[in-house]
């Protein structure tokens, strides 16, 4: 079937809204941990994230429009510091249930049955149960004029994870650490390692990492 920007534009709210979300495939689903400046802290799981550059080491992240109360943006832009928190199988529904409107001051980690926990006086929280967090300072805020989503930048200051899943080459496995990822709004999958390959180069066919 081929699907045109009419077909789109014609579709309903909610259903063009799942469909553009998954159409493009997995993204990473990660926990957004931050602090308000009162101290209250946030949870809220996301599948906006993405590579921006390696040095200096940055992350870039896409949040909705703000003219609904979006208390991750707001704690953000308030603080400067957030984390990115992978997602194990175990807790699927306690990450997507974070998504629920909760008010500021209730704590998403509390309401969910997740615990908080915080490494080398960074000041916003992890996810104690995640085996793969990032922390993150803010380095630029742009909001898109396209549609006033705002794109977050942030640099990364510290990583946890387990030793077994970082190679010799820099490679992080995340299959091997049963990283989950997501499709659409409410959808979660294992992601399955198929193949490493060589670096392309014109005139030679790329060969298998072991």
């Amino acid at each position: 079937m081929i699907i045109n920007r009419d077909d789109i534009e014609q579709m309903e709210q909610r259903y063009r809204g799942l469909f553009i979300n998954s159409v493009l495939g997995a993204k990473p689903a990660l926990l957004v941990g931050t602090n308000s400046i009162n101290g209250d802290s946030n949870l809220a799981v996301m599948s906006s994230a993405f590579h921006v550059g390696a040095n200096p080491p940055l992350v870039g992240l896409i949040i909705r429009p703000s003219e609904s109360p979006r208390h991750t943006l707001n704690n953000i832009l308030a603080t400067g510091y957030y984390t990115l928190n992978h997602v194990s199988p175990q807790y699927i529904e306690a990450a997507h249930q974070t998504s629920a409107r909760y008010p500021a001051d209730q704590c998403e980690f509390e309401a969910v049955g997740l615990s908080k926990k915080y490494l080398h006086d960074f000041s916003a929280p992890f996810v104690e149960q995640s085996t793969i967090a990032l922390g993150l300072k803010l380095r630029e805020e742009h909001r898109l004029a396209i549609n006033n989503t705002h794109m977050i930048i942030g640099e990364i200051q510290l990583i946890e994870l387990p030793a077994k899943v970082l190679g010799d080459d820099g490679f992080v496995d995340i299959a091997a650490n049963d990283s989950i990822a997501a499709t659409g709004l409410d959808s979660y999958v294992r992601i399955q390692a198929l193949r490493r390959l060589s670096y392309a180069k014109l005139g030679q066919w790329p060969k298998a990492i072991e």
